[in-house]
C-alpha cells in the first residue's frame, strides 16, 4: 500500500478570512479549495494583470515538464517539493511515478488547508512513496531532519529539490539565497534544483501592481529580474535552456502556443556538482 504518513500541525486554524498564497494559486488554476478572501485577492491581481491565469497555468505545466525530465532523462527517483500547494492533477508524484512507479516524493507546505487535503496528495503507487510535511520554507533544517524525509529518502542518492513558485514569497534576497543553500547543502552530488519565481522583466508595471495587491492582502511577495533569478543557481550546473520564461523551458506544443506577454515567471533546472 502507498505510504500515507501525515504530520499534524500544531493548529488547524485555516484563517479563511485572510488570503493565503496556496489558496489564491488554487483559485487562479480553476480549483475549488479556496475562500472569499482568496478569490478577492486573486481577482484584484487579475484586474491589473489580466494574463495571470495563463501565467499560473504555464508555471504548473513547467513543473510537469521538469518533473518528467528529471525522472525520465536524469534518472532521479527522489523529489522534495517545498511549497507544494493544494492538489492539482497532475501532481508531482503522479508525473514521477508514471515514469517509475518506485519514485519517492515528500511534499512540504505551511497551509493547514493543504494538510486537510493531504490524503488526496498521498495517493501514489504501491511501489513508491508520497508523504506530506506541515512545515515552512523558512526552516530548512526542520524539513530535512523530519522523520518523514529521513524515512523516505536515501541521502546518499540524488534528490530533486523543487521550489516551484515559492521563492517570490521570500522578499529578502540574502534570506532567500540562504534558504536555498541550506536546503541544497546536505543533498548528494548529482542532486538537482528546480526553481520558478515571479519576474518583473516581462511587464514591470503590471507585475509591480500585482505584487502590491498581494502585499496589501498580507501575502508578501517580490518580483525578480532574470539576473537575480539566475543567481540562485550559482555554483550549480545549469541545464539548457538556462533561466527562461517558464513556457519557453523545453516547451511542448501547448507551451509553444503561449504569447510571451502572457507569462511573468522565470524557471530553470540545475545540477549539483
Amino acid at each position: 500500500m502507498p505510504d500515507k504518513t501525515v504530520r499534524e500541525p500544531t493548529s488547524a486554524d485555516l484563517r479563511t478570512d485572510v488570503a493565503h498564497s496556496a489558496r489564491v494559486y488554487d483559485y487562479l488554476l480553476g480549483g475549488k479549495d479556496n475562500y472569499a478572501a482568496d478569490r478577492d485577492a486573486a481577482e484584484e491581481v487579475v484586474r491589473v494583470a489580466p494574463y495571470m491565469r495563463t501565467s499560473v497555468r504555464a508555471n504548473r505545466d513547467f513543473m510537469v515538464r521538469v518533473a518528467r525530465h528529471l525522472a525520465a532523462e536524469c534518472g532521479v527517483r527522489q523529489f522534495l517539493d517545498v511549497g507544494t500547494g493544494l492538489p492539482t492533477s497532475p501532481n508531482l508524484h503522479e508525473v514521477v511515478q508514471e515514469v517509475d512507479p518506485s519514485g519517492r516524493v515528500v511534499y512540504v507546505d505551511n497551509d493547514p488547508m493543504v494538510l486537510a487535503h493531504a490524503r488526496a496528495l498521498l495517493t501514489g503507487t504501491p511501489q513508491g512513496r508520497s508523504r506530506y510535511i506541515h512545515a515552512d520554507l523558512a526552516d530548512p533544517e526542520a524539513i530535512l531532519s523530519s522523520p518523514e524525509v529521513r524515512a523516505t529518502f536515501d541521502f546518499g542518492e540524488p534528490v530533486a529539490l523543487c521550489l516551484i513558485a515559492v521563492l517570490h514569497f521570500v522578499n529578502d534576497d540574502e534570506r532567500a539565497h540562504d534558504v536555498v543553500r541550506r536546503l541544497l547543502e546536505p543533498l548528494a552530488p548529482g542532486s538537482f534544483l528546480a526553481l520558478s519565481t515571479i519576474t518583473i522583466d516581462s511587464a514591470p508595471e503590471e507585475v509591480g501592481d500585482a505584487v502590491k495587491k498581494y502585499n496589501a492582502r498580507g501575502i508578501r511577495s517580490k518580483g525578480r529580474t532574470r539576473a537575480q533569478v539566475a543567481a540562485f543557481f550559482d555554483g550549480l550546473e545549469l541545464l539548457a535552456p538556462g533561466v527562461a520564461p517558464v513556457h519557453r523551458w523545453r516547451p511542448d506544443e501547448r507551451a509553444r502556443a503561449i504569447d510571451d506577454g502572457q507569462v511573468s515567471m522565470y524557471g530553470g533546472l540545475a545540477r549539483k556538482p
